[in-house]
């Protein structure tokens, strides 16, 4: 089963409630400009991901889907042509990268609640960066509403039961979708963080 047999269990509900928006920001127009220049072609498929999220594209930039078994988690090609997101990945979040990947959710469309249960998930931070988005769009974490908007940086417990609503039917929600290690500065970004705003 996916693990990271020399981390520490996180105790995500101390550390990030439902979802803790970082003091952090990005420069959302650059960001949402260099996501659109991918090939088109790089979309279209789940990138592996099975379950709740098959209703998502993705792109993974970081690593595989964890279905696809215990494969290296290196830089994959689609990351290259993102020189920002590839900045914000390795400089912005003060923290060792595992996966990484973009994940576009279609308008109208859901991600079912659910817990992500491997060992891994367990022992990673998950940090959500959104791409495209907009006001219908709504993560749901630990029986609260988040909306995440453009520029913003958010923890996500995904420990405790979570799920997405795109509630447009005319527009899709992206999101830079990483999981980082608990090194003493991203934990200390948590700590002043907007805990459940």
């Amino acid at each position: 089963m996916l693990d990271l047999a020399d981390q520490p269990v996180i105790d995500k509900a101390r550390w990030i409630g439902g979802c803790t928006r970082l003091p952090l920001a990005v420069d959302a127009a650059r960001l949402a400009a260099e996501v659109a220049s991918l090939p088109a072609s790089l979309w279209g498929t789940r990138g592996g991901r099975i379950g709740v999220h098959t209703p998502a594209e993705a792109i993974f930039l970081r690593g595989h889907a964890p279905a696809e078994g215990e494969l290296p988690i290196d830089d994959r090609p689609p990351l290259a042509q993102l020189p920002y997101a590839r900045e914000i990945i390795t400089t912005l979040i003060p923290a060792p990268a595992q996966r990484c990947l973009l994940a576009r959710l279609p308008g109208g469309a859901i991600i079912a609640p659910h817990i992500d249960q491997a060992p891994y998930f367990a022992k990673t931070i998950r940090i959500h960066v959104p791409v495209e988005t907009h006001e219908r769009a709504w993560m749901i974490a630990a029986g609260r509403r988040y909306r995440m908007a453009a520029g913003e940086v958010w923890a996500l417990n995904n420990s405790a039961p979570h799920a997405v609503e795109n509630g447009d039917p005319g527009r899709a929600r992206t999101h830079l979708i990483c999981d980082f290690l608990p090194a003493p500065p991203l934990l200390a970004l948590l700590a002043c963080g907007e805990r459940d705003p």
